[in-house]
């Protein structure tokens, strides 16, 4: 049992306003793996209090580059002693299957040390060279802090959205509250105790398990300067009319229901080796899950039966077993909002071709789905259409390439999506065409070095890499008047 019933305040472990903990449940078999504190507005305000003295009157904003980096580097290290810790840890309480939350470790290094290289190239201070040789003044641009940083993180991927957030803000020397869903207080407890290791100095960072009233809250805060916010369009656009009533500074990073778009020449067989890592990553509580399988009428039924296939292979389980691809969904409501949206595509007349509503037999205690795939299926369906966030796949017929980039770009959301093609080249020319803020081809993992996000309703802003580290970077211009003497 894991128990942590203080909370993580300014970098010191702080007796909660309300003592009373939260019972973590197992999604597996619904036992108790942990107890927590949860944070009120009260502990938000002595949080942000906190965050507000130590950038106002503290160090960190102010120490050297190099320096933020070391500690920086310092917690990637730390964090990579306990991988197998962290990974067992969000098994326990999101249900993520073990292969998934151990595979995420090496992306978690390989996203930290994309920033680490960016702070590292960074001109933090740098003198412009005029533009007109006869100018009189010139510029020095420096990039500063913004401030007190609310970092908002949903629980499907704590660890990793978590670590989008917190270190780029960090290394650029800004102070963080880190609002964590009360799901993940294990795994982000766990993550505190991390940060209290690596160096940082008092008042820095605190991270926070709360509801959502508590994290409206802090993210209203009026000593609060910048929001960044991972989670569901609809909680987005919540926040971003709140940053924009106050003027703080907000990034989003929001949903997606990216289309896989198979074109006419792929290779079938790779595809389906790299379809369940594409669609079905996290039990399909993943954001870039490509979800939208876009299939030439020509080879239709042969990609439907191909998806099926593949689908129906994969162990639905526990998800602490080795053999375990697909566990359960986080929560009750979460299992019955998946199991709904499969009955409204067969109200809506897809083609039920494998899986369905029924929960799978043996498997009835804990928040377990059936994962399921539909065929015949219109691109205005509400399945089709709508963020199911969950093990659900529908497979839509296009006409031709120009077809299948209006079917992939009919959609309100633009966060991922793929090609597969036997020829790259022609695979970059749709890949260009798609409306996305990433697009994978042949199923290439997300890089960290170049910047992720989302266009159209998936959001606002870039993380990882240099883009990411610019999101929490305030840019001031210094001008300096000088005469040019002549001997």
């Amino acid at each position: 049992m894991i128990t942590y019933d203080k909370l993580f305040i300014g970098g010191t472990w702080t007796e909660p306003s309300n003592p009373e903990l939260l019972d973590v449940l197992s999604p597996h078999d619904e036992s108790v793996v942990g107890r927590a504190a949860q944070a009120q507005p009260a502990d938000v305000d002595r949080a942000v209090a906190i965050a507000r003295a130590a950038f106002d009157e503290g160090t960190w904003p102010n120490t050297p580059p190099a320096e933020r980096i070391a500690v920086l580097r310092r917690l990637n290290t730390l964090r990579e002693a306990r991988a197998e810790e962290i990974a067992a840890v969000i098994t326990a309480e999101n249900g993520s299957a073990g292969w998934f939350t151990r595979a995420g470790q090496p992306g978690l290094s390989r996203q930290a040390n994309a920033y680490l290289k960016a702070a590292e190239e960074l001109a933090w201070e740098e003198v412009l060279t005029p533009t007109d040789p006869a100018a009189t003044v010139r510029s020095m641009v420096r990039r500063e802090a913004i401030g007190v940083v609310a970092a908002v993180i949903p629980w499907n991927s704590p660890f990793s959205a978590s670590m989008a957030k917190i270190v780029p803000a960090l290394l650029a020397g800004n102070t963080v509250i880190l609002k964590v869903s009360p799901e993940n207080s294990l795994s982000m407890g766990l993550l505190a105790d991390l940060l209290s290791d690596c160096g940082l100095p008092e008042g820095t960072i605190s991270v926070l398990p709360a509801d959502r009233e508590t994290s409206e809250y802090l993210v209203s805060h009026r000593d609060v300067d910048k929001i960044a916010f991972t989670g569901s369009t609809r909680a987005g656009r919540r926040i971003a009319s709140i940053a924009g009533e106050q003027l703080k500074r907000v990034s989003l990073e929001l949903g997606g229901k990216s289309a896989a778009v198979f074109l006419p020449d792929a290779d079938l067989e790779e595809f389906k080796a790299g379809l369940k890592f594409s669609s079905l990553l996290n039990n399909g509580e993943a954001c870039i899950a490509h979800t939208r399988i876009l299939a030439p009428r020509s080879r239709y039924e042969e990609v439907v039966t191909a998806v099926k296939e593949v689908v129906e292979s994969l162990k639905v389980g526990d998800p602490r077993e080795p053999d375990t691809f697909i566990g359960p969904m986080i929560r009750r409501d979460q299992q019955q909002r998946v199991r709904d949206y499969i009955e409204i595509g067969i109200e809506e007349g897809a083609r039920l071709v494998t899986g369905g509503p029924e929960v799978p037999a043996g498997l009835e205690k804990g928040y377990y789905v059936t994962p399921t795939v539909f065929a015949d299926v219109d691109n205005s369906m509400r399945i089709a259409q709508e963020e199911i966030f969950g093990p659900v796949l529908v497979v839509i017929a296009y006409e031709d390439e120009d077809d299948a980039v209006r079917i992939a770009n009919d959609s309100e959301y633009g966060l991922s999506g793929g090609v597969w093609s036997a020829d790259e080249g022609h695979a970059l020319e749709i890949a260009r065409r798609i409306r996305t803020g990433t697009v994978t081809i042949n199923g290439a993992s997300i890089g960290f070095d170049g910047p992720f996000g989302g266009f159209k309703a998936s959001g606002l802003g870039r993380e990882y890499g240099f883009a990411g580290l610019n999101t929490y970077i305030e840019y001031k211009t210094v001008t300096i008047e000088y005469q040019t003497v002549i001997i």
